[in-house]
């Protein structure tokens, strides 16, 4: 069964997987699978990693404040922001507590769950473009501030991202971020070879 297939379900990431350094699990997270407890599912093909202290384009470079707390907290959790005044985002916390780093989801393939999507996306002109972009995701999985902080772990928050057997690319293509002001040379984007799905390649 290849990366396309929506049958299989797959096994819920454990917390030890997100507890490492953002750069390592924003290419493992290729290809593994967000899903919500509607039936939406859709495959991670684009990622970036943010490094906290060490990377002046994470929210969490000056330190914790109201807004990025949650990238602070436990690894597995989800942390969503709102950016530009009009779009959600979301961020896997990795690392330890007290870091400050995570992975900002940028693009998934759907897979199952696409009416859902569609609905929430009346605008999208093709199912590629219904998770196309971090924003189009968020909007696509009814993602917003109410999932900020919710656990990817146990799931309790309706949200989980699974293993379904599918490994990540072994030629990842990687790349500058997207959207940032500062550290624009850092090579921190990463998604699949020849996807569609991609946001920019």
């Amino acid at each position: 069964m290849n990366a396309s297939s929506p049958r299989r379900r797959g096994r819920t990431l454990p917390r030890a997987f997100y507890r490492r350094d953002p750069r390592i699990v924003a290419v493992e997270l290729l290809n593994k699978v967000l899903v919500r407890d509607d039936g939406r599912r859709g495959r991670i093909v684009e990622t970036e990693a943010y490094c906290g202290a060490e990377d002046p384009a994470a929210h969490s470079y000056r330190g914790q404040t109201p807004r990025n707390a949650t990238m602070f907290g436990p690894p597995g959790r989800l942390y969503v922001y709102f950016t530009y005044g009009m779009h959600w985002c979301c961020n896997p916390v990795c690392g330890e507590a007290g870091e400050g780093v995570a992975v900002l989801l940028r693009a998934l393939q759907p897979l199952d769950g696409l009416p859902l999507m569609r609905e929430a996306r009346p605008s999208a002109r093709s199912d590629r473009d219904l998770c196309r972009g971090p924003a189009r995701l968020c909007q696509a999985f009814g993602i917003t501030g109410a999932q900020d902080g919710v656990d990817l772990v146990t799931g309790s928050g309706g949200l989980r991202i699974v293993d379904d057997g599918t490994l990540p690319p072994e030629r990842p293509v990687t790349g500058g971020r997207i959207g940032i002001r500062h550290a624009v040379d850092s090579p921190w984007r990463w998604y699949v070879p020849c996807s569609p799905f991609v946001s920019k390649t």
